[in-house]
C-alpha cells in the first residue's frame, strides 16, 4: 500500500485484533498547517507520536509541544492519563506545551509588558488555568502568588479582575496548594466585589468567582473563617439573588494564544444569573455551617426575615421545576441547616427548676382559663390542675414535667405546642377540649401525641442529620414562614386529630394511627407544597380512607408487577409439584370424610334417592351404600365399594345424558358425573353443589393419575402458590426484584485458588 500525503498508515503485517483496538484515527491541526490524518497507537509514548509529527511538519524542539483535544468546552492536554479518552473521528490541536504556555503567559505578567499584553496574558491565564497540567506548570513556575498580588494590589478592575479572579479559581480548584496560604488583604479585597452596592458597573464573572473564592476560603481554610465573617454577611449576599448583571461576550469566539487583545461587548442581563444566585445561597450555606452557634442564630434571624424569605422565593424558587441541580442542592443544604437549629431543644429534656413549669401552666391557662386568646387573663374557671392535665393528656399528672425528659422529642415538642397555643389558640382548644369531651377509650391525649407527632416530624425532616452531597429535596413552603417548623406542626396536629377521628380509634390504636399520620405526610410533601395553605389542602384529601385505597392499590400493582417477574415466575414453577401435592392430599382427605350424593335419576326412575360415598383410608376403593339426604354413614355400613383399579374413567352429565334430558334437566346435569367401570354399568351421581362436584372429580382423577382441572383446583393453586411465595419473599422486603436474573461471571482463567484438603 502507498502512503498518501499527510496521512500515517501502518505496517500491513500487524493486524490482530488487540492491536486494531488501540488504534485510533484522528485528524491533528496547527494555525499555519495543513491538517494531518493519523492511525494514533495508544501503545505509542506520546512523546513519540509528537516527534513524528514535528518531523511531518518540520518543527524544532518536540519536547515544547503538546497535543490538546479541540472540542467545544474541551480543550485540556492529552496526558497519559486521559489519552484513553481520544475516540476515533477526533480533532486534536498541536499547541505549545504546557511548560512553555506556562512560562510564556507568566513572563508577560511579571515583566513590564503593555496594558494590553498584560490583559491578553490574563485572558489566556482563565482560559488554560483549568487544566491541571498547565496549572501544575504555572504553580512551579511560582505563578499564584503573582496572581494573588494582582488581586491584593487592586490595579486592575473590570475585565482584568474578571480573568485574574476567575484564573485564580481554576488554579485553587486542583487542590495543588492549600487555602491557608491566603492573607486577610486578598480576601478583603475580593469581599468588595461582594459588597460592591453598583451592580449596573459590576461583572458578573468578578462576583462569580469572588463568591466562589470566599465559600472555599470558610469551608477549606484554616483560621480564615473569621475575615470572611467581619466582612461578608448575609445581609450583603441576598440582593445578589435579584440583581442584574453586565456580561462578557466574545465577538470573535474562543481565544487561543492570541496576540493583540480580543474585541467584547457589554450586555445587560434581563434577568438574574442562576450561577451567581446558586454561588451566593452556597456562601451563606457555608457561612452558616461554620458560625458558631450564636452567631448561627442571628444569620437564622436574618435569612427568616420576610424581606429575605421573598428574595429567595420571588427570585430563586420560583417553582421547583425552574430550580437547577445544582440550586436545589443548595436550598437543600439551607434547608437543612435551618431546620436543624432545632436539634439542641430536641436533644435537651425538661428541668424542672426552669422556664418549663411555666410553659406547661401556661398551656394549661389557654386551653382552660380563657376563651382560646392567649392574651386575656380573665379566668373563667378554676377546676383541679390534675384534672386538667388529665384532659390535656399527660401522662404524669403530677408533675408533668416528667412528660418531657424523654429525648428526642425533649424540649421540642413543648415548643411546638406552646407555638401552637399562643398563634392558633382558638384551633388549639378546640383540639384538646373535642378530645376531653369524648369517652375515655376514644380520648386522643393532646400532650402524648404532640410529644410522637414531633418526633415523626424530626424523623421526617431528619433533623439533627447534616446534609448530603447528593441531596436535592426542599420544601418550598419553609421559607414562607419565619417559624416554618413550628407552623409545620400545627397543621399535622389537626391533621392527627381528624385522622384520629375518621378511624374512630381507641388508646390501643395509638401506633396505628401515627402510622397513617405518617404516611399521610409524607405523601403530602411528595408535591413539594409551595406553602402551608397547599399543604393543608392535599392533607384534606389524603383522608383515612384514601390512604387505605392507595395502599391497596400499591400492594396489588406491586403483587402483579411480582407475579410476572421472571424470578417470580422460576419460583412458581419450582413450588407448583409441591403445592399440587398439597391438593391432591386434601382431595382425598375430603373423600376419606365421605359425602352425601342424590342418584341420577333417569326419566322412568324413581327421584331424590341419596347414597353415601366414602374414600377407604388406604386409597385403594371407594364404599357406597343407599341413605338418607343428612346423615354421612360409617365406611362400616357401606355394603358396596368400587376398587380404584375398576375405574376406567370419569363421564360428566351432559356426556351420559339422553338429548331429552339435556334439555329438560340443565340444573342437574350440571353437578352429575358418572364412574364408568369395566365390567359393570356406570355409577351415575349429582353432587348437591359445584365444590363437593370439584372436590370429587379431581380427587377421582388423581386416584387415576390425571390432572385435576377443575376451577377449584385453579383456585386453590393460586392461593396457594401466592401465600407460599409471600412467605419465601418476606425477607426481601424493600429489595427490588430484578426483572432478569443478572448474569453470571465467566469462569476464571484457571482454579489455582481451590484448597485442597
Amino acid at each position: 500500500m502507498s502512503d498518501q500525503p499527510g496521512t500515517r498508515t501502518l505496517p500491513p503485517a500487524r493486524t490482530s485484533k488487540s492491536h486494531l483496538e488501540n488504534i485510533k484515527k484522528v485528524a491533528v491541526t496547527m494555525q499555519g498547517q495543513q491538517a494531518l490524518f493519523l492511525e494514533l497507537d495508544q501503545k505509542r509514548p506520546l512523546a513519540a507520536i509528537i516527534q513524528d509529527i514535528c518531523q511531518q511538519w518540520k518543527l524544532s524542539d518536540p519536547e515544547n509541544f503538546a497535543l490538546q483535544f479541540s472540542e467545544q468546552n474541551r480543550h485540556s492536554y492529552i496526558t497519559d492519563q486521559n489519552r484513553n479518552e481520544i475516540s476515533n473521528g477526533n480533532v486534536l490541536t498541536l499547541t505549545s506545551s504546557p511548560g512553555k504556555k506556562a512560562q510564556n503567559i507568566y513572563s508577560q505578567l511579571n515583566n513590564n509588558a503593555s496594558q494590553l499584553d498584560r490583559i491578553s496574558a490574563l485572558r489566556d491565564l482563565s482560559i488554560f488555568s483549568s487544566d491541571i497540567s498547565f496549572a501544575i506548570e504555572f504553580i512551579n513556575r511560582n505563578g499564584l502568588p503573582l496572581v494573588i498580588k494582582f488581586v491584593t494590589s487592586g490595579n486592575f478592575n473590570g475585565d482584568p479582575l474578571a480573568y485574574t479572579l476567575k484564573s485564580f479559581v481554576s488554579l485553587m480548584d486542583h487542590a495543588i496548594v492549600s487555602w491557608d496560604v491566603l492573607e486577610s488583604d486578598f480576601i478583603r479585597k475580593v469581599a468588595e466585589c461582594v459588597n460592591c452596592s453598583s451592580t449596573a458597573t459590576l461583572d458578573k464573572q468578578c462576583l462569580q468567582s469572588a463568591l466562589e473564592i470566599l465559600e472555599s476560603v470558610v469551608l477549606h481554610s484554616t483560621g480564615k473563617q473569621a475575615v470572611v465573617e467581619q466582612v461578608v454577611t448575609p445581609v450583603n449576599i441576598i440582593p445578589h439573588l435579584q440583581s442584574r448583571y453586565t456580561s462578557q461576550e466574545s465577538v470573535n469566539g474562543r481565544t487561543q494564544e492570541r496576540r493583540g487583545s480580543t474585541l467584547t461587548t457589554q450586555t445587560f442581563s434581563s434577568q438574574a444569573n442562576p450561577e451567581i444566585q446558586k454561588n451566593a445561597i452556597a456562601l451563606i450555606n457555608a457561612l452558616f455551617m461554620r458560625a458558631d452557634p450564636d452567631k448561627r442564630k442571628k444569620i437564622a434571624d436574618q435569612l427568616h426575615s420576610k424581606s429575605m424569605r421573598n428574595i429567595i422565593l420571588s427570585h430563586v424558587i420560583r417553582g421547583t421545576q425552574q430550580v437547577g441541580n445544582e440550586m436545589a442542592h443548595q436550598l437543600y443544604v439551607l434547608q437543612v441547616l435551618l431546620l436543624n437549629l432545632h436539634e439542641d431543644r430536641k436533644k435537651t429534656p425538661a428541668n424542672a427548676h426552669d422556664q418549663t413549669v411555666r410553659d406547661i401552666e401556661e398551656l394549661r391557662r389557654i386551653a382552660f382559663d380563657v376563651d382560646g386568646d392567649p392574651n386575656i387573663n380573665t379566668v373563667r374557671k378554676s377546676p383541679s390542675s390534675a384534672k386538667d392535665y388529665r384532659k390535656l393528656g399527660f401522662h404524669n399528672q403530677s408533675n408533668p414535667v416528667e412528660d418531657f425528659t424523654k429525648t428526642p422529642p425533649g424540649l421540642l415538642a413543648l415548643d411546638v405546642m406552646l407555638y401552637f397555643a399562643r398563634n392558633h389558640g382558638e384551633s388549639y382548644v378546640k383540639v384538646v377540649l373535642e378530645n376531653s369531651s369524648r369517652a375515655d377509650e376514644h380520648d386522643c391525649p393532646f400532650v402524648r401525641a404532640s410529644i410522637m407527632l414531633t418526633e415523626i416530624l424530626c424523623d421526617i425532616l431528619k433533623i439533627g442529620e447534616q446534609p448530603t452531597e447528593e441531596g436535592q429535596t426542599f420544601y418550598p413552603m419553609f421559607f414562607c414562614h419565619d417559624k416554618p417548623f413550628e407552623e409545620f406542626y400545627c397543621v399535622c396536629i389537626q391533621l392527627l386529630n381528624k385522622t384520629w377521628r375518621e378511624m374512630k380509634a381507641t388508646s390501643d390504636d395509638f401506633q396505628k394511627v401515627l402510622g397513617v399520620v405518617k404516611e399521610q405526610i409524607t405523601r403530602a410533601l411528595k408535591i413539594h407544597p409551595s406553602n402551608f395553605d397547599s399543604l393543608r389542602t392535599r392533607l384534606s384529601q389524603l383522608t383515612y380512607s384514601e390512604i387505605i385505597k392507595l395502599w391497596e392499590q400499591e400492594r396489588q400493582s406491586k403483587e402483579e408487577w411480582e407475579s410476572q417477574a421472571k424470578p417470580i415466575l422460576e419460583l412458581r414453577e419450582i413450588i407448583k409439584p409441591e403445592i399440587m401435592d398439597l391438593i391432591r392430599q386434601q382431595r382425598y382427605n375430603h373423600m376419606v370424610e365421605g359425602a352425601i350424593f342424590t342418584k341420577y335419576a333417569k326419566s322412568n326412575q324413581k327421584k331424590d334417592r341419596f347414597w353415601c360415598w366414602r374414600l377407604a383410608p388406604n386409597h385403594k376403593a371407594i364404599h357406597y351404600g343407599d341413605c338418607q339426604d343428612n346423615a354421612v354413614l360409617p365406611i362400616e355400613q357401606l355394603p358396596n365399594k368400587v376398587s380404584i383399579v375398576d375405574i376406567k374413567m370419569l363421564q360428566f352429565g351432559k356426556e351420559f345424558a339422553n338429548p331429552k334430558e339435556k334439555r329438560d334437566r340443565k340444573g342437574i346435569s350440571s353437578f352429575a358425573f358418572a364412574i364408568v367401570l369395566d365390567t359393570s354399568d356406570p355409577l351415575q351421581l349429582v353432587a348437591n353443589c359445584e365444590k363437593e362436584f370439584d372436590m370429587w372429580t379431581d380427587g377421582i382423577h388423581a386416584l387415576l393419575g390425571q390432572e385435576m382441572t377443575s376451577s377449584q383446583t385453579n383456585q386453590d393453586l393460586e392461593t396457594l402458590l401466592s401465600m407460599e411465595i409471600k412467605i419465601r419473599l418476606l425477607e426481601t422486603e424493600g429489595i427490588t426484584i430484578p426483572t432478569e436474573a443478572p448474569p453470571l461471571p465467566p469462569p476464571p482463567a484457571n482454579l489455582n485458588f481451590v484448597y485442597h484438603l
